[in-house]
């Protein structure tokens, strides 16, 4: 069949619910004699029985079983939709999509969302980390509805985006404490050839911070590199190496992998943007996102869009 009656696959699944024609022809106001004719039609054009008599009561085939899980799983979407849009407008549930770039920091890729989910309005929010092209992609064919990322898009493609200049903080080191008593002396001298733990992904301020390594004349020991900025830190904990995070979460960085601040480098940033499809957003959740910044330590601050 090319077309799937809608209206006779309801029917079914009344009856399928409600045990017997009767009782499904009562709740729809209609005639048995209309419900079972309408029921043999639907499974002509099926090509098969959808149910079989046992007993004086009607019981699934397994064509009938099969098409019911579709059909159940098809009407309570509809009638979940149906209740949402019985609300006023101002009380249905917003959905954010929100493409992360991977390598910006767990901690502070919640503190950019968190504003979103404190409307009054119950937020949906559903979250993907990946490389920055590809969520700006996913964006486009709009799977997304904002990418938080540390770089703008490329100038080829910027005029399909809109850019919002969110933060930027100062970046740290930290360390184990055993590990910070040795690197803490003379610094920055004391970090020539210590072990440092770096990330694979081509973030902005790992550039900058390797720059600045080289200025101080450090000849940078890299013993791991990971792509997860999450993992990095657990590493860190276990002493493997020291490591770089945003100064802006330094206490819970330092609170939740028991690791101590070695030093702010001023002079290395990471900075982050919110990056929207060219003609915007009318989501109130992502305006929200925008308008809204956490507030974090002085060393994070907040930049006007």
């Amino acid at each position: 069949m090319d077309n799937l009656n809608l209206r006779h696959l309801y029917h079914f699944w009344m009856i399928a619910r409600e045990g017997s024609i009767v009782n499904a022809a009562e709740a729809l106001a209609l005639t048995p004699q209309t419900l079972s004719g309408q029921l043999a039609t639907f499974e002509a054009d099926l090509g098969g029985a959808l149910f079989r008599r046992a007993n004086r009561s009607l019981q699934l085939t397994d064509l009938g079983h099969t098409v019911f899980s579709y059909a159940d799983e098809m009407f309570e979407t509809a009638r979940a939709l149906t209740e949402i849009l019985r609300q006023p407008p101002e009380h249905r549930p917003l959905r954010l999509s929100v493409g992360i770039a991977a390598s910006i920091h767990k901690l502070i890729a919640y503190h950019l969302t968190e504003p979103a989910l404190a409307l009054s309005r119950e937020v949906r929010l559903s979250c993907r980390t990946g490389d920055t092209a590809e969520l700006l992609k996913r964006l486009t064919q709009r799977e997304l509805d904002v990418v938080l990322t540390d770089r703008q898009p490329a100038p080829a493609e910027a005029s399909h985006f809109r850019s919002h200049l969110l933060a930027s903080s100062s970046v740290s080191l930290f360390a184990t404490q055993a590990l910070a008593d040795r690197i803490s002396g003379n610094f920055p001298a004391s970090l020539d050839r210590q072990p440092f733990l770096a990330t694979s992904l081509d973030a902005p301020y790992i550039s900058s911070l390797m720059n600045w390594f080289s200025n101080q004349n450090v000849r940078v020991k890299v013993v791991a590199e990971v792509d997860d900025s999450a993992l990095i830190k657990v590493f860190g904990r276990e002493g493997v190496g020291y490591f770089a995070a945003p100064t802006a979460i330094r206490d819970e960085v330092c609170r939740q992998y028991q690791v101590v601040h070695v030093a702010r480098i001023s002079e290395v940033r990471d900075t982050l943007y919110a990056v929207t499809r060219a003609r915007g957003s009318h989501n109130e959740a992502v305006l929200e996102l925008l308008r809204e910044r956490p507030e974090l330590e002085d060393e994070f601050e907040k930049t006007e869009s």
